[in-house]
């Protein structure tokens, strides 16, 4: 384009015409050039990048939402917690029950194991011989408010068995009928168990019970085993 406007021949310099003609052309030009960067819409762009905008973010609505998702978790964990405590609460309740259910068993059968045994001494208290037998029947009846003195149940021993608890008449009257004297104080059958004494044995020849049976027998008939000096 330049080259149209310079005329053949002449010298390269320019005149202050010629060089705002050229100025001119080349402000037309550029002109030319921003046009065709305007697209068809009718806006105006540039061949340039527009600079990136700022863009300002609100925490406002994160604050708010944070805070509202910190108090759930806070009333969950104090859920949580509450549930927790009524466990523990449920828990230690049921421990000291059972301990308490334990403890009294536990005295229970303390107390059950103290009273067997006292009883058990109670029984070995006794020698198991004569004494040991006259004495441990006289502790029953007296019980029973049985009299009979250790020396008269002793003197009707001595007496009727020589102390034997096995001993058995074979010829009296009650051997001939069938039912022979038995044991330390020689009772028949039908006398040992019309007079048995409770807390003793059933058997005629255990020598506490046979010594119980007749004493009480003698009481019943005679007053005491004290007023017995013969057969009876």
């Amino acid at each position: 384009m330049l080259k149209n406007i310079l005329p053949r021949g002449r010298s390269r310099s320019l005149n202050r015409t010629q060089k705002a003609a050229i100025a001119g052309v080349g402000t037309l030009g550029a002109a030319a050039v921003a046009l065709t960067a305007v697209p068809a819409s009718g806006q105006s762009t540039t061949s340039e990048a527009a600079p990136t905008a700022k863009v300002e973010y609100s925490t406002k609505q994160i604050k708010d939402v944070d805070a509202g998702v910190t108090g759930q978790l806070a009333g969950a964990s104090q859920k949580v917690a509450a549930i927790d405590a009524k466990k523990e609460a449920a828990s230690n309740k049921a421990t000291t029950a059972k301990k308490a259910v334990e403890k009294h068993e536990t005295k229970k059968s303390t107390s059950r194991s103290a009273e067997r045994t006292e009883v058990k001494k109670a029984a070995k208290s006794y020698p198991d011989n004569l004494d040991g037998w006259i004495r441990e029947a006289r502790a029953i009846l007296s019980k029973h408010d049985i009299p009979g003195t250790y020396d008269g149940i002793h003197r009707n021993i001595i007496r009727e068995s020589s102390g034997n608890p096995k001993a058995i008449n074979d010829w009296d009257i009650n051997a001939i009928n069938g039912i022979p004297s038995k044991g330390l104080l020689q009772v028949i059958p039908p006398t040992f168990k019309a007079y048995h004494v409770p807390g003793t044995s059933w058997d005629i020849y255990d020598p506490v019970a046979n010594i119980a049976a007749a004493c009480n027998y003698a009481a019943d008939k005679y007053g005491t085993m004290d007023n017995v000096d013969s057969a009876y």
